[in-house]
């Protein structure tokens, strides 16, 4: 069995798994150019897609299972100054990463302007999240966390309900981020002003987070033995089923992170870290696990260097062409096809992510937040 401190190589995987399908699925594609997993739901539904960013959320959780502890010795000025500090830095990480290039050549050299720019994303939702997450299990320790998750999902689901629906344009997160945030600082890419890591579908998704922190101290405590693999199925079996109810009146929505989708991916990722549990730490095959490993020691670099490098491409042309674009017409789609050159596009760009992160690995150079 596992000591107090040892970590779970089985986690360590499912982080660098999430951030190399993070990547893949970060990539440009359509309806009519990419396979249906690697694309979101339109609206409700679910699709593999829909499940990375949860997990994510999850996989931070796990990590704070392991870190917490060691914050809570140094005393209560330094801990809450090791949360801010960290929570500011990955939500100006966040931030900057939407402003990026910064510098606009349209009509000469002008600064892209402030009042444009997206505040809301991905890395401020897990800074917000972590934030959250910290001080709840600081001040309130493991009981007081399953009472906010408890009060969270089922308080969400009432604000939702009362003062909106859950369409694109009728919905209250929508309503609350035009008050508070403005149309300028949302996402765009629905048609309309709507961001999907907005203020209010923030609040379920600290329970991912939580959920990962539980799944953490579970494995911390029992190591990876059978007791640990079965207690995980058994909790992912209850909250799929209870998500698989939920959502007849709460549907299954990642874009309005609805609570049924919240325990669907938990459960989800409850079922995928007990097989790796089973296959990495309990049968020993660990022969194919150092490719995730190293997405998983330098994550969140990885992403956003993904991230600031497609942005790039985005932005830069060839013939009239995005970079992107004019790699995938003339590169992959011409003799992999429209579906198999997409999914080949993305494999390839993801496998060049892994080797600026081998490469760090290799100079033994962790980049943390």
């Amino acid at each position: 069995m596992k000591t107090q401190h040892q970590r779970s190589q089985a986690i360590d995987v499912l982080r660098g798994l999430t951030v190399a399908l993070m990547i893949m699925v970060n990539m440009p594609g359509t309806p009519e150019t990419s396979y249906a997993p690697f694309l979101h739901a339109a609206w409700h539904g679910l699709t593999l897609t829909d499940l990375v960013f949860p997990t994510f959320m999850f996989v931070v959780g796990t990590a704070l299972a392991f870190t917490l502890d060691k914050y809570e010795g140094m005393g209560e000025a330094a801990v809450l100054k090791k949360i801010f500090t960290r929570t500011a830095l990955i939500f100006l990480c966040g931030f900057l990463m939407y402003w990026f290039p910064f510098i606009s050549f349209d009509h000469g050299v002008s600064v892209i302007p402030f009042s444009g720019t997206r505040i809301f994303g991905v890395l401020q939702r897990i800074a917000l999240g972590y934030c959250a997450a910290s001080l709840i299990l600081h001040y309130s320790g493991e009981k007081g966390a399953l009472v906010f998750a408890v009060l969270a999902l089922f308080g969400y689901w009432a604000l939702m309900a009362g003062f909106g629906d859950y369409t694109l344009a009728g919905n209250a997160q929508r309503k609350l981020d035009l008050l508070l945030v403005g149309e300028a600082h949302m996402y765009h890419g629905e048609g309309i002003a709507f961001d999907p890591e907005g203020i209010l579908s923030t609040l379920p998704s600290i329970v991912n987070l939580l959920a990962g922190y539980f799944a953490g101290r579970l494995v911390r405590r029992l190591g990876a033995s059978y007791e640990t693999i079965a207690r995980l199925m058994l909790a992912g079996a209850v909250l799929a089923t209870v998500a698989l109810c939920w959502s007849s009146v709460f549907p299954l929505n990642k874009k309005l992170w609805t609570s049924s989708y919240t325990l669907i991916a938990i459960a989800i990722d409850l079922g995928v870290l007990s097989l790796l549990l089973y296959v990495i730490d309990l049968r020993g095959q660990r022969g194919w696990t150092y490719f995730f490993e190293v997405f998983g020691r330098n994550t969140l670099f990885i992403y956003l260097f993904s991230e600031l490098l497609a942005t790039l491409f985005f932005i830069n042309q060839i013939d009239g062409l995005s970079v992107f674009d004019w790699i995938y017409q003339h590169l992959f789609r011409p003799w992999a096809g429209i579906y198999n050159g997409t999914l080949l596009w993305a494999l390839t760009y993801m496998l060049g992510c892994w080797l600026v992160g081998y490469a760090l690995d290799r100079k033994k150079i962790y980049i943390k937040l």
